[in-house]
């Protein structure tokens, strides 16, 4: 924007948002983002400004420098970019947490995602059997797959885990009481506590045992005609060692049969392991699935989007009585599941049961080698130290499963520590997240860190592109 002579009055000098509109450099962004975003984003710029005058801060000399260098446009060009960078973006993780929640957990499989994409792009098989032409439950394909995999009689599938413990809470407890043990009365990410969900879904919660000790004999005091579920939780973000004790799932399955109530085990995660993939062993005493089910417990959930490796989703399993009980809830068709979800939790079944569940992202990222994460380390370190202002260095480290999977668990690896001449660790932080696409590292110790375990296949130039863009 071309400067106006320099006045006593520095209010002036500031252009109106009509002109503003009508400088080459903002008219190309309203083309991108609507005149009237862009309009908005002047006003705030112009507001700011004159704060800065009332203040003192900002003299008319300064005014008349920034107005000759079209700092106003700039300005709304930083603020057009933040603007598009809003939202669900895709993002590189260098973080070395592989179930990441803030950037998503698991990612997909690329065959995965090909599915979901094709389910999304056009009218797909949902709810009627293509070959009798008869209408059917969209997710029977995917119960089907699951008793494959997991020896369950039924299964059904809503929108997340959370969901999945609401409504089996409220098909078997509502209006009735829910036993769980006192060290179950777990809270996890977001403040979902089991004993606030107890209530939402009309249970009235019934805590029994110890924190750190509960026994068969507790729930067998305390049942009675209103009993309506017994409940095992998974301690997803902690873990208690020491003076423990807990009902083993084989003996609280027997009690509820003996006494006709229903049993169920939130197992959150949900560890799976699968014909021809290779064990999770480094996740310790995560319940397996299938054992869960073994173990005659009538319900068991846990997630689709962790150890699993799909999309998000909230699996239940176990038997066909206590699963249709839950399909015929009212919340099952609230919470149920989409088309594009459906898909690729379908595709990823398939990749478990045809022995290629080592190709999973998860599963690959967790059962990676410390001496290929080493390699992928020095090699990144050699090209980052290439750039000028950068050191970078290998050294041991320790990723997180993530997502409360497997709780005081740590996975060896590799990093590559980063320190910059020019920017301090937060700003490198800082500018390599803003950046396209946006790049998540870690601070440890004075350092950026940059675990290779959570790169995908391709990222390690992608993260140093990222670098170069800074020089």
């Amino acid at each position: 924007m071309s400067p106006k002579e320099i006045h006593p009055n520095p209010y002036r000098l500031l252009p109106s948002v009509d002109e503003a509109l009508r400088s080459p450099d903002v008219a190309a962004w309203c083309a991108e983002l609507g005149g009237e975003l862009v309009a908005d984003f002047l006003s705030e710029e112009l507001d700011a400004w004159r704060s800065e005058i009332r203040s003192g801060t900002l003299t008319t000399e300064a005014l008349q420098a920034r107005l000759a260098s079209d700092s106003l446009g700039r300005a709304i060009g930083r603020r057009a970019a933040q603007e598009k960078g809003r939202g669900v973006q895709r993002a590189i993780n260098a973080t070395g947490v592989v179930l990441h929640t803030g950037l998503g957990r698991s990612p997909v499989h690329p065959e995965v995602a090909a599915a979901m994409a094709k389910a999304a792009e056009a009218y797909c098989v949902l709810e009627v059997d293509r070959f009798s032409g008869e209408r059917n439950q969209r997710d029977d394909r995917l119960s089907t797959l699951l008793q494959r995999l997991l020896g369950c009689e039924a299964a059904i599938a809503v929108n997340n885990n959370a969901a999945a413990a609401f409504l089996t809470m409220h098909t078997f407890a509502h209006g009735r009481e829910a036993i769980v043990s006192r060290g179950e009365l777990v809270e996890i990410g977001g403040s979902f506590r089991v004993p606030d969900v107890m209530r939402a879904a009309g249970a009235r919660l019934v805590e029994v045992g110890a924190t750190n000790r509960t026994r068969r004999s507790d729930y067998e005091r305390a049942m009675g005609p209103e009993t309506g579920l017994l409940m095992k939780v998974h301690s997803s973000n902690f873990k208690m060692v020491g003076f423990i004790e807990e009902v083993p799932m084989q003996e609280l399955a027997e009690l509820g049969r003996e006494r006709d109530v229903p049993t169920a085990f939130d197992l959150g995660s949900g560890r799976i392991e699968a014909p021809g993939a290779a064990e999770l062993s480094m996740l310790g005493g995560e319940t397996l699935v299938r054992d869960a089910v073994a173990s005659g417990l009538e319900v068991v959930s846990f997630s689709g989007d962790k150890l699993l490796g799909g999309p998000q989703a909230g699996i239940l399993v176990g038997t066909a009585e206590r699963i249709a009980a839950m399909r015929s809830n009212p919340l099952y068709r609230a919470t149920r599941l989409d088309k594009t979800t459906l898909a690729g939790l379908e595709a990823t079944l398939g990749l478990l049961l045809s022995g290629r569940g080592d190709e999973i992202p998860a599963r690959r990222m967790l059962l990676a080698e410390v001496s290929a994460l080493k390699e992928a380390a020095e090699t990144l370190a050699q090209t980052l130290n290439a750039l000028p202002e950068i050191d970078a260095e290998v050294c041991a480290g320790e990723s997180e499963p993530g997502s409360g999977s497997a709780p005081g668990e740590y996975l060896p690896t590799h990093v590559v520590r980063v320190k910059s001449d020019k920017r301090s660790v937060d700003e490198l932080a800082a500018e390599l997240r803003a950046g396209d696409p946006p790049l998540f590292t870690r601070i440890h110790e004075g350092a950026l860190v940059l675990d290779p375990r959570t790169l995908l296949p391709g990222e390690g130039d992608e993260v140093l592109s990222a670098f170069r863009d800074l020089q």
